[in-house]
């Protein structure tokens, strides 16, 4: 009997000769796969990970090429359209290219093995996944992490609230704290496992090099006292002031706004509906009206912004009558207020390598400039790499600039982004340099002294500001030299150039038996642009799929709830989207525990709904990058 092909409709491609330039096309892209998974060495990849990096060599070749008009012809055809080809790249194709030539009557037969199949490209996650962060959750394909905050250290039942509620793994940032405080927190995280029975590995984050602003001369010693009001401008709770002759306790401190010194003789005056007068630090008459008096201080409550300094005089007034022999000033003590520099765009800020206390600028009687502003750079060694017309950023995003000049001892940035009516910058604030080179170590010296108490400890060691696969080498031989058997190593990705040369990495890291990837979205929004985060984010997921690299998901998770008490719809959403990574990992906060019972909650309750979820596979600049000297 004669075979005819059923008529499927004219929107339908049905003639089998309309298959050979799909066939072609796809045929192309194999021998791309296979031929560039030949141009990188992998003799030095543990023997567990020898299929998985060759996946991911053929994943990032198969991203050399635009597939998305090849993703539709296959899509009429009801065939797989590629887009969920990460974790068995070579098998995908295969198969469809097995079906393609079975549709237009031929043959095809291939010799070369893929290195991962079907299920066992999910089977190799899972099981990198498991020796990296333990065990599942019962009912939970998503893993909690949660950063340690410093009563991690001395209270052992907020330890085991977190486990109870859901966390599965613990940060502890070396950032902060020392040796001391770490194995207390430690000691408190076995103790809590053992008590629970719930499994939890700990992560030690190293500090990396800190790329931070200098000190700034102090400001005045001022101390500002306001009222609360409503949106109207309506006083809804007055500002309260506690006057002590000496230190203040612990009760006179709670709720006030500031707590200041005077005369013991001037405060033994004061009664109750008594009120105080004055003239501010801005000349502006001022009264308070006296709440409390005792031998302890005295509270006075105002409804109006005062500006206190020192040596301010203040005025006893009873029953509307000035007090004879009342008046006194502030004594001593009132701190300093942290130096700042104001800026706006179009204006200069000096960047300097001298680590002196910077200045804001000067400006003479009629407004003209006299000097800029001036700041020193905690690690002036990257004015080498800087040049002319690159990008540089403060304090998370919030001042940009563009590099003008470069002189020997300072860089001049020109000011171009800040919000309406300008921005302060003070010391310890960030610095982005997303275009420049940086040739910067990610092991300090104090890192090297960190991972002596690290691999003692850690179940896994984060790697901050990984940039280059000569890093990661580098973490791993100093951790060997320490012992034989090494925590994991998870690299943190928060740079421009970290996620440009995630593929090397990745190859590097797994040299090691486990290793992992935290998408650091704070900095890696800075340095990439807001803008192009999520794409960013996606790619790395993409390619630590194709590894089989297990993920963490961070920065900035629920942080209104952990921190405030009260979640934004949007992070609410961005948590749940966090469920496509590994684990999720919580910052600390106030109400850290709340957070914690509210992820575990998003994540039960999405991790039931499948999502359909087709990729485009446009040509990746990633994968050309990787390429590039091939």
């Amino acid at each position: 009997m004669k075979k005819t092909t059923p008529d499927l409709g004219k929107s339908f491609p049905c003639n089998p000769t309309d298959l050979e330039p799909i066939i072609q096309q796809m045929l192309k892209v194999r021998e791309d796969i296979l031929r560039l998974e030949k141009t990188k060495k992998l003799d030095k990849i543990h023997p567990s990970n020898q299929r998985s990096a060759r996946n991911l060599l053929h994943y990032m070749a198969f991203r050399l090429h635009d597939l998305r008009d090849l993703q539709l012809l296959l899509i009429e055809w009801g065939l797989s359209s590629l887009g969920r080809a990460e974790r068995k790249v070579q098998a995908t194709m295969d198969t469809v290219l097995h079906t393609l030539h079975v549709l237009a009557g031929r043959d095809f037969t291939t010799q070369e093995k893929p290195p991962v199949c079907f299920r066992e490209g999910r089977r190799l996650l899972e099981e990198n996944s498991e020796k990296l962060l333990g065990e599942l959750p019962p009912g939970r394909r998503v893993r909690i992490m949660v950063t340690m905050p410093p009563e991690a250290a001395h209270n052992y039942d907020l330890v085991k609230n977190l486990l109870i509620s859901g966390m599965n793994c613990a940060r502890i940032n070396c950032a902060h704290d020392d040796p001391t405080t770490w194995q207390r927190m430690v000691d408190n995280i076995r103790l809590a496992a053992d008590a629970t029975g719930r499994e939890c590995r700990i992560l030690m984050d190293l500090g990396g090099p800190k790329l931070r602003t200098g000190a700034l001369d102090p400001g005045p010693a001022v101390v500002k006292v306001r009222p609360k009001r409503n949106d109207l401008g309506q006083v809804i709770s007055p500002g309260y002031v506690c006057f002590y002759p000496e230190s203040p306790t612990e009760k006179m401190q709670s709720g006030a706004a500031a707590c200041l010194p005077m005369p013991i003789d001037w405060l033994r005056q004061c009664k109750v509906d008594d009120r105080i007068s004055l003239l501010d630090a801005r000349g502006a008459e001022r009264r308070l009206k006296v709440t409390n008096a005792s031998s302890e201080g005295v509270w006075a409550a105002t409804k109006k912004t005062i500006y206190f300094t020192h040596g301010l005089k203040l005025n006893l007034e009873r029953k509307g009558e000035k007090i004879k022999k009342s008046s006194a000033r502030l004594v001593g003590g009132l701190p300093r207020q942290p130096g700042s520099i104001f800026l706006k765009p179009d204006e200069l800020l000096l960047l300097s390598k001298n680590q002196a206390p910077g200045r804001p600028a000067t400006f003479d009687q009629d407004g003209k400039l006299l000097e800029p502003a001036v700041i020193a750079c905690s690690i002036p060694q990257i004015f080498e790499d800087l040049r002319q017309g690159e990008p540089i950023w403060f304090d998370d995003g919030k001042i940009g600039g563009i590099i003008e000049q470069i002189q020997p001892e300072q860089v001049q940035v020109r000011i171009t982004q800040t919000r309406p009516g300008g921005e302060m910058l003070k010391s310890e604030k960030g610095i982005n340099l997303p275009e420049s080179k940086l040739h910067l170590a990610a092991l300090t010296p104090q890192d090297l002294e960190d991972l002596k108490f690290v691999v003692k400890h850690a179940d896994m060691v984060g790697l901050s500001f990984a940039n280059r696969p000569e890093d990661v080498a580098s973490l791993i031989a100093q951790m060997r030299k320490l012992q034989k058997d090494i925590p994991a190593v998870v690299l943190k990705i928060e740079t421009r150039l970290g996620f440009d040369n995630l593929p090397a990495m990745l190859l590097s890291a797994m040299q090691n038996e486990v290793c992992g990837v935290m998408i650091a979205r704070g900095d890696l929004a800075i340095e990439c642009g807001f803008g192009r985060l999520a794409e960013v984010q996606e790619q790395i997921l993409w390619v630590c799929e194709a590894a089989h690299v297990p993920v963490i998901w961070a920065t900035q998770v629920l942080e209104g709830l952990a921190k405030l008490g009260l979640p934004t719809r949007a992070e609410v959403t961005d948590a749940a989207m966090g469920q496509r990574a590994e684990c999720i990992m919580l910052n600390k906060g106030e109400h850290i525990l709340e957070a914690t019972k509210a992820l575990a909650d998003i994540l039960l309750r999405m991790q039931d709904h499948q999502t359909k979820k087709r990729s485009l596979l446009r040509r990746l600049h990633l994968s050309e990058k990787f390429f590039k000297n091939q």
